[in-house]
């Protein structure tokens, strides 16, 4: 298989620079504050605000789990990759722009919003990465992802920058709050503008089928589906992979989800430093997707995951830890460092596993899935992306409620350490022999 045109990569690859703008502004850095802060405003802790935050995020998984994996074999078999995307896009633009109506109180509808956005930003990455096995030959396949998430990092920084200095959404009050209503729309905005590139140079890469008699799309999509669980004990090593992505994405879910609300809960960092965090961990994010993307290549995607599974089980470590470790620094350097201080060092460690450990799992998915099956295969990934991102949002937002926040993040290191584990009985060369017998189906 020959390697797309640059055009056509770079189009691919805007998309995740787009939805970056989604993930970063809305779920992790801004709006997640807003939310518990000022939509909900049950401090000083925010235990409800949080709880009902990471009830929304787990309603939006569920609804998207129950339905990728179908929709993904109907868009495999109707060729029509691009009009599935587009939808999706749809949804999150026009829902995250209806943020705007909602107001201190309107904890129901922020809600509501909050489940729809997240829905179709869950539904446009699943189909988005459905066109990367189409993208190039299976040696490239962990830049190319790499190339896209680490591009996505900066397009997380750019919309956020817009953001909080654009807009002023930097201060959390209710004095700023006609400030801070102007999130959801200029973050839809951002998005739609950027994902154009998308849909002018990325092809459809998958003809479209004739229907049989008497049936159709949603008969059609869910007899593939039948067959694919009939046929999943042949693919092995791609159950294998999921289930070790399974507890690495509950993990990543909840530093995703929480990270910044931790540091505003737990360190209580300034602005400034808040500032400083996103800028930090948005670089070593992108550095790190694009530099392990190049290794995966190079070296085997297997270890690669397993070294990004390790970083995040030191950082995991680090910030539960980080009032023990500030203190041990400064005994041992005599200095005078802070909390937020040390909790920057532990970001950029943090950064570094972010885009790659979800880029390097993948290209693994790319490598495992038949050139026919990619929508219904990716879908499966969000499936699994989906419901770990449950388990993982629900028992911290449980265990916060219960013990707090700093004790709940805990359980990340036991999640990264059990992903490390069942990941090492992956076979590469095996699943992507599957793969191979399985094209054309």
């Amino acid at each position: 298989m020959q390697r797309a045109s640059r055009k056509e990569l770079f189009g691919w690859a805007m998309f995740d620079f787009a939805n970056s703008s989604y993930t970063t502004v809305i779920i992790t850095v801004v709006f997640c504050i807003i939310f518990p802060r000022l939509i909900v405003g049950d401090g000083p802790e925010f235990r409800l605000g949080n709880l009902l935050w990471s009830t929304a995020l787990s309603i939006s998984y569920l609804m998207g789990l129950l339905s990728a994996p179908f929709l993904g074999a109907v868009m495999d078999y109707a060729g029509s990759k691009k009009k599935f995307l587009f939808a999706s896009c749809l949804l999150t633009v026009l829902a995250t722009a209806a943020l705007y109506f909602v107001r201190p109180g309107d904890v129901i509808l922020g809600m509501l919003l909050i489940v729809l956005s997240n829905v179709g930003f869950s539904y446009s990455e699943s189909f988005v990465s459905s066109f990367l096995p189409g993208l190039g030959p299976p040696r490239d396949l962990g830049k190319i992802s790499g190339y896209a998430w680490g591009l996505g990092y900066f397009g997380g920084l750019t919309s956020t920058a817009i953001v909080i200095f654009g807009l002023g959404a930097g201060v959390y009050t209710l004095e700023n709050f006609s400030r801070l209503k102007m999130v959801g729309p200029a973050t839809a905005l951002f998005f739609l503008i950027a994902a154009i590139p998308t849909f002018l140079w990325v092809k459809e890469t998958t003809p479209p089928r004739e229907l049989p008699k008497h049936e159709n799309y949603f008969t059609i999509g869910f007899k593939r589906l039948k067959k694919t669980c009939g046929d999943i004990r042949d693919y092995k090593d791609l159950m294998i992979l999921l289930s070790s992505f399974f507890f690495a994405y509950a993990g990543l879910s909840i530093v995703i989800s929480f990270a910044f609300i931790y540091g505003d809960q737990i360190v209580k960092w300034s602005g400034t430093t808040q500032i400083m965090m996103f800028v930090i961990t948005q670089f070593t994010a992108a550095v790190g997707a694009f530099l392990f993307g190049i290794i995966q290549d190079r070296w085997k995607a297997k270890q690669t995951f397993i070294l990004t599974l390790l970083i995040w089980v030191i950082a995991a470590m680090l910030i539960y830890g980080v009032s023990a470790v500030t203190g041990f620094v400064n005994s041992l350097t005599g200095m005078s460092l802070k909390e937020e201080h040390v909790f920057l060092v532990v970001g950029s460690i943090a950064g570094l596993g972010l885009g790659s450990t979800q880029s390097a799992c993948r290209a693994m998915v790319g490598l495992f899935s038949p050139d026919t099956k990619s929508g219904e295969f990716f879908g499966l990934w969000s499936f699994t992306s989906r419901l770990s991102a449950i388990f993982g949002l629900m028992g911290l937002g449980l265990l916060q409620a219960l013990f707090g926040l700093q004790v709940a993040v805990l359980v990340c290191t036991v999640l990264f350490l059990t992903a490390m584990v069942i990941v090492f009985f992956v076979d590469e060369e095996r699943g992507r022999k599957v793969a191979l017998e399985h094209s054309g189906e």
